[in-house]
């Protein structure tokens, strides 16, 4: 496999990786903020005319005793799709125009939080793929066979994994600003991202404590959240800055930290360990489809890297978002569910494929 392009200076070329193999094509502008233009502006108002608030929350009981916390959005009788948040994150991440989105397409939209925040309980996998366990006992919880997974920047190795593991069961991954494998021979990352392989050691010896630490800042950060979040964004390229300006977008990530930063901040500290050491899967061998949407700004993950990093997909399309940096991809989600919801059609899946499990889920 030789190098992979990149899309070139023109600000409206769409990069598109189909099985590993690169194809340029020019095509209409993706505004990270117009995006599909009226149709996301109107997503957004009626994202601030509604109430921000999840359709439903609970806990999922695991066979072990553990607990994963969950938040419902868009049509309790769609199919399911199961969000994965970013690091850090919760059961609220998911962006205005997403929620819209999942209501608009019929979906039943489900954020599940990871061990060690929110509502779920503490817990450190042996390998990222043992993830893909307890995402079983989920869709079986919510009676579903068949199912979609979405995964937003750190929330991406998860949603891989899950492909991986449980391909007889998913029908498409949708991936928003993913993190690249950091270790093994399909190793892309460089920069921040690698910093958890050369560090995971610290990490591994230190998660307690350091879990600790980031809870009390959040908590310590909670009455000061809109300050934080601006001082943050001017840190940030102007894509991100763009992003965070908006007041619905801002108001998600509030509700979303203070939510999931009330007991426990200990998930930031488990997903940098387990995306700095070997995944337990190869990219190859995910022969799910997989749909990736990523910023050629996005500091955390270049996209070169991103690029690198797909090209082991077996069935993967790319989209570049040019001008768009790392946050910059949360205004395509519902691009993102859209084109899942047309993979569900294309397979004629009925929404109620109900599944019936012995698995010790309440």
């Amino acid at each position: 496999m030789g190098l992979i392009d990149s899309t070139g200076e023109h600000p409206d070329v769409v990069g598109v990786v189909v099985r590993g193999r690169w194809r340029g094509d020019s095509a209409r502008p993706r505004d990270a903020r117009a995006g599909v233009g009226s149709r996301r502006a109107a997503d957004v108002e009626a994202a601030e005319l509604k109430p921000d608030i999840p359709r439903a929350e609970g806990t999922i009981h695991l066979g072990d005793g553990r607990r994963l916390g969950y938040a419902e959005f868009g049509d309790p009788g769609g199919p399911l799709v199961l969000w994965f948040h970013g690091s850090p994150g919760a059961r609220r991440q998911i962006p205005p125009a997403g929620r819209a989105a999942a209501t608009r397409l019929g979906l039943r939209l489900v954020c599940v939080e990871r061990p060690g925040v929110g509502d779920s309980t503490d817990y450190a996998y042996p390998k990222l793929c043992d993830w893909a366990v307890d995402v079983a006992a989920v869709a079986d919880h919510f009676g579903q066979d068949r199912f979609m997974v979405v995964g937003l920047s750190g929330g991406g190795p998860y949603a891989l994994a899950c492909a991986h593991e449980l391909g007889d069961r998913i029908v498409a991954v949708g991936l928003v600003g993913s993190l690249v494998p950091t270790a093994g021979q399909e190793a892309t990352a460089g920069g921040i991202v690698a910093l958890s392989r050369q560090f995971n050691w610290l990490l591994r010896r230190f998660r307690r404590p350091l879990g600790l630490g980031m809870w009390g800042f959040v908590r310590a950060a909670q009455p000061l959240a809109h300050v934080c979040i601006q001082g943050f964004a001017r840190l940030m390229p102007e894509g991100d800055r763009q992003v965070l300006a908006d007041p619905a977008v801002e108001a998600m990530f509030v509700d979303d930290i203070i939510n999931g930063g009330t007991s426990q901040f200990q998930a930031f500290v488990n997903d940098f360990i387990l995306i700095g050491q070997p995944w337990g899967f190869r990219l190859a061998g995910v022969t799910v489809p997989v749909r990736w949407w990523h910023g050629d700004a996005d500091p955390f993950v270049p996209l070169d890297q991103a690029q690198r990093a797909a090209a082991f997909l077996p069935d993967v399309e790319l989209t570049v978002r040019p001008g768009e940096s790392h946050l910059g991809d949360f205004a395509a989600a519902d691009d993102v569910l859209a084109t899942l919801a047309d993979h569900w059609h294309d397979l004629s899946i009925p929404a109620s494929n109900s599944r019936r499990t012995d698995t010790p889920v309440h």
